[in-house]
């Protein structure tokens, strides 16, 4: 029998295997994941900031997927592309006929000499419980220390996820300076951002409001500083140091290194695909999600790896391998965004909709906006019943 392999069940993951049933393929599905849970990688910060817990983004992978499809808990070290087999950890190898590769991002340093030894980073669960523990312990550490960097946080990066957290942390951080007695009048949150305009993929009116609504709860951002170095404690750019004895490092991501491992043609793991979503040279496998680069045909322009468009690959790959399967031709890929909302702490934030209509919202009201988002992004990977149980 036919198999495809699906790799990564995060929101591309999950979306291919709900599809491809949905297809009625004559095929065996197998989903391949190194958790036996999915979790909503968009609310990480939520994770790390402490506002959130792991039950309220995770569900089980078992309980979602339908029983048509098989689920293997592993990790995938490597691609034999030649043989068609995916490399395991502990199980044997799986042999596959299609592949759908949606292994997911890992946290980028571009180089910078000490990010990686120096600072925090979250690209899971565990990772982002590991950002709230040394936050809390190095702030309740103040009170025998005091050492006002323990009441130093750095944030390094003011992209999407860099912006998302420093709202969590302006809301949760004087929540902890009362739990631990903390001078809250020395508690710093500082953001340090190379580019020169916070949130450019919003209009400016939107990405200002955000910046002004940050600096108001006390945030301190440095935008259009290139960080050249981090050491222990210490944030260094050409000009000026930022002292802290938490660094949380947010500046962006690459793809699994799963990619470079099993030799693909990359740059920063990720792969420029066919206007199918197909690999070149090799038409049985499928990237989706953050190890895929694909061009707008309009632009030329590579469009950003977000949940959204993660989503939508997903819907046309398990279209095109039932396609293939029926010994119809392909469908193209094509996209349109519905928007970007950008959470500012659990009850604010800043949007802009392209659904009934364009919408450009701030405030309250785009915190409601991001609940429904998130519901939703559930209910298309699982069921009303894991989309409940999150809420």
């Amino acid at each position: 029998m036919t198999t495809i392999a699906v790799l990564g069940a995060g929101y591309a993951g999950m979306r291919a295997v709900k599809r491809l049933v949905h297809e009625k393929v004559d095929a065996r599905i197998v989903l391949v994941n190194n958790n036996p849970y999915h979790y909503e990688s968009t609310q990480l910060h939520e994770i790390a900031a402490g506002t959130k817990e792991p039950s309220d983004i995770t569900f089980d992978i078992r309980d979602a997927v339908s029983d048509k499809v098989e689920v293997v808990i592993d990790t995938v070290e490597r691609i034999d592309r030649e043989s068609k087999q995916v490399v395991l950890k502990e199980s044997q190898p799986l042999a596959y006929d299609y592949l759908v590769n949606a292994l997911g991002f890992e946290s980028e340093t571009f180089g910078i000499p000490g990010a990686e030894e120096n600072s925090l980073s979250f690209s899971n669960i565990d990772s982002a419980l590991a950002v709230r523990e040394h936050m809390e312990k190095t702030l309740a550490n103040y009170a025998t220390s005091h050492d006002e960097n323990d009441l130093h946080i750095v944030v390094c990066g003011a992209g999407f996820t860099g912006i998302e957290l420093l709202g969590e942390l302006a809301w949760r951080v004087p929540q902890l300076a009362k739990q631990y007695s903390l001078p809250e009048d020395l508690i710093r949150i500082t953001c340090v951002e190379a580019s020169p305009k916070i949130l450019a993929m919003l209009p400016d009116n939107l990405s200002k409001w955000a910046v002004d609504y940050l600096t108001s709860k006390g945030v301190e951002i440095h935008n259009g500083i290139m960080i050249t170095e981090v050491r222990p404690g210490v944030v260094v750019t050409a000009d000026q140091e930022f002292h802290a004895n938490t660094i949380i490092w947010t500046t962006g991501v690459r793809g699994s290194h799963v990619i470079c491992d099993s030799g693909y043609e990359q740059k920063r793991n990720r792969v420029i695909v066919e206007d199918d979503l197909s690999v070149k040279g090799h038409p049985d496998e499928y990237l989706v999600g953050d190890v895929s680069a694909v061009p707008d045909a309009q632009s030329g322009r590579l469009y950003p790896t977000t949940a959204q468009i993660s989503i939508a690959q997903a819907d046309v790959v398990a279209a095109n391998i039932a396609a293939r399967l029926a010994g119809r031709e392909p469908h193209k890929f094509t996209f349109k965004s519905l928007g970007t909302v950008c959470s500012l702490g659990p009850h604010a934030g800043v949007a802009e909709l392209n659904m009934m209509g364009h919408w450009k919202l701030k405030g309250h009201k785009v915190s409601m906006v991001k609940r429904l988002v998130n519901d939703r992004s559930v209910l298309e990977l699982a069921h009303v019943k894991e989309m409940l149980e999150s809420n």
